[in-house]
């Protein structure tokens, strides 16, 4: 995906104030829900004739015109809109479910960094049970870096039942897969042009107490790549951003 900025901005070149409208209410009358309507007329006071960018998360984008800010739900016009573009090479994280106290944090990186799709799996070694749903909160957290640094879409999430042998069943389609190994890899460091090549990609990340040796195993005998991300042994969070980071700054190279 690429996070180019939306041409969402006034005459004085300043960023409009960014709302979500689901894909489902992307339709006139274009209304926003309550929780998005009290934000735009009751925190920030934006009032009748006041423009604004909306988007869906699926990468669509707009500016609207604020009609109506006095009801429970603000009603808006639709200006003009477009839709971002993708890059050349789309990015997906399958992080073992860990016990991060910062998920929200995290969630706001994987959208300010690109990330296409993440997905949670169930570790060998996961230090907590992967729920049977996402949290709101979680998806409260991409909307809200969404909004801050002007995507247009939101990465996917999955919960991935089934361990290693769930996630091995959806690599096909992935033009690469690398496993995040903190073992031997036989000097092999994740690099910028492993990330850079046109193709989806696929990037498996362990819990906090690592891949398991069954684990490293069964990728590795299905075209799974290890990889090292250097000598230190990072914490959870730290190797995904990170992993992330190198990955948006490919696709900035490409």
């Amino acid at each position: 995906m690429t996070l180019r900025k939306t041409p969402a901005r006034t005459s004085a070149d300043r960023p409009l104030r960014s709302f979500y409208l689901a894909p489902e209410a992307w339709r006139a009358p274009y209304l926003l829900d309550p929780s998005e309507s009290r934000h735009l007329s009751k925190v920030l006071r934006l009032r009748n004739g006041a423009l604004v960018r909306l988007f869906d998360g699926c990468g669509r984008f707009g500016v609207f015109r604020v009609e109506d800010a006095g009801g429970r739900q603000v009603c808006l016009s639709l200006v003009s809109e477009g839709r971002e573009v993708e890059g050349k090479s789309r990015c997906t994280l399958a992080a073992a479910f860990s016990k991060a106290l910062r998920r929200g944090w995290f969630m706001e990186k994987c959208v300010e960094l690109g990330a296409f799709a993440v997905w949670f799996w169930q570790g060998d070694y996961s230090q907590a049970a992967l729920p049977d749903t996402g949290k709101e909160s979680w998806k409260a957290a991409l909307i809200a870096g969404a909004k801050q640094c002007e995507a247009a879409r939101v990465p996917e999430l999955a919960l991935i039942k089934g361990g290693a042998e769930a996630v091995i069943a959806r690599r096909a389609g992935f033009s690469r897969a690398y496993l995040l190994y903190e073992g031997d890899t036989g000097g092999r460091l994740l690099g910028l042009p492993d990330l850079s090549a046109p193709g989806d990609l696929l990037l498996v990340l362990g819990p906090e107490g690592g891949f398991s040796p069954r684990e490293v195993e069964a990728f590795a005998g299905a075209d799974f790549l290890p990889v090292s991300l250097g000598e230190r042994v990072l914490r959870w969070e730290t190797a995904a951003v990170l992993t992330l980071g190198m990955a948006y700054m490919a696709r900035q190279e490409a």
